[in-house]
């Protein structure tokens, strides 16, 4: 056998010439994310951030860390890219939030079998996109090519988020008390959870992404952005006492409400109250999904839940409306004779 020579890191499929054009393309994008605190520029072995502790008696760092998880082949399915950033950023700033939590700066993580320049651009504005969203620095991250490790078409994302809080304005729920309202922000969709059963009722159906559902067509629908709720709550809780968040992830309203409740309380949900989306009813329809399914897997239309005392109720709607959010109440908390908390639909 001929001994080979000459060989190259390209000649194994990793173009460090594409990986630093990539970096000078994503520079204006990046840039626009700045605020006040951010020290350097990217290209350093480390992102730099001065901590604004002029502002904090106390400050406490929050931080955070998620992914998008199988959106990214619904994603690669239907070839839209220019989105799947925000998901990324939301999934992190809004965890983080859940504390009270400022967002500062966050760090990404790309992977990819093959480094396409256009996909890759796209990507990379669209976490500037949610960062801009969140009021956090895209101060730095990693891109590697990884031929061998992913197929040429693939890519994964993981993503990095610090945030600050004043220790006497943590939120956690220990103020929760029987007779809160429960509040939820309307979500814009899945967010970016549940994408296993998504892309099954896909495939069962055989129903094209193309197809209409109302005015907007179902592709649409399921790539729609994880909302950010980062400036609206932070305006909310200048003006009103925010006795607990939960952000509704992955396990719905019933695995992640009772993370913001505590013993012995249980939160009582109207389901009349929670939004009706038409992707969630093509969800359930094409899937014959279990409505108790439904609601340990999905948010359902519920992207937040705020528990509030119940007389600040209508002022955090109102406040919440006029951020551009939509806002209902869906419940309210009462007491349980069972030590951990739970949910109860009504």
């Amino acid at each position: 056998m001929k001994k080979n020579e000459n060989l190259s890191y390209r000649d194994a499929g990793v173009d460090i010439e594409a990986g630093a054009q990539l970096v000078e393309r994503i520079k204006p994008a990046i840039k626009k994310t700045h605020r006040p605190g951010v020290l350097g520029g990217l290209g350093g072995f480390g992102g730099l951030f001065e901590l604004p502790v002029d502002r904090f008696k106390q400050p406490v760092l929050v931080s955070g860390t998620d992914g998008v998880g199988t959106k990214l082949m619904l994603a690669n399915l239907l070839d839209r890219h220019d989105s799947i950033g925000i998901d990324l950023v939301a999934m992190c700033v809004n965890d983080i939030l859940v504390s009270g939590a400022e967002p500062l700066f966050f760090l990404d993580y790309y992977a990819t079998g093959k480094l396409n320049l256009k996909k890759s651009e796209q990507i990379i504005h669209g976490i500037a996109n949610g960062c801009s969203q969140a009021g956090a620095a895209l101060i730095g991250g990693e891109t590697a090519e990884m031929p061998g490790m992913y197929d040429a078409d693939e890519y994964d994302l993981a993503g990095f988020a610090v945030g600050i809080v004043e220790k006497s304005h943590l939120l956690d729920n220990n103020n929760v008390q029987a007779g809160d309202a429960v509040i939820g922000l309307h979500s814009s969709g899945c967010h970016s959870n549940g994408y296993s059963l998504v892309r099954k009722v896909l495939e069962v159906s055989g129903d094209d992404p193309a197809t209409m559902l109302g005015e907007r067509s179902l592709a649409e629908q399921l790539i729609e952005p994880t909302r950010i709720y980062v400036k609206p709550l932070l305006e909310l809780l200048k003006t009103v006492p925010v006795n607990s968040l939960s952000h509704i992830t992955g396990g719905g309203i019933t695995e992640n409400l009772p993370r913001s409740l505590p013993g012995n309380c249980k939160a009582v949900i109207e389901k009349g109250a929670l939004p009706t989306l038409p992707v969630f009813q093509w969800l359930q329809t094409k899937g014959g999904i279990a409505e108790e399914e439904m609601l340990k897997t999905f948010n359902c239309g519920i992207g937040m839940a705020i528990i509030v005392p119940p007389e600040s109720a209508t002022a955090t709607i109102e406040l919440l409306e006029s951020q551009g959010e939509q806002a209902v109440q869906i419940g309210e908390v009462q007491p349980s004779e069972q030590p951990l908390p739970e949910v109860e639909y009504r």
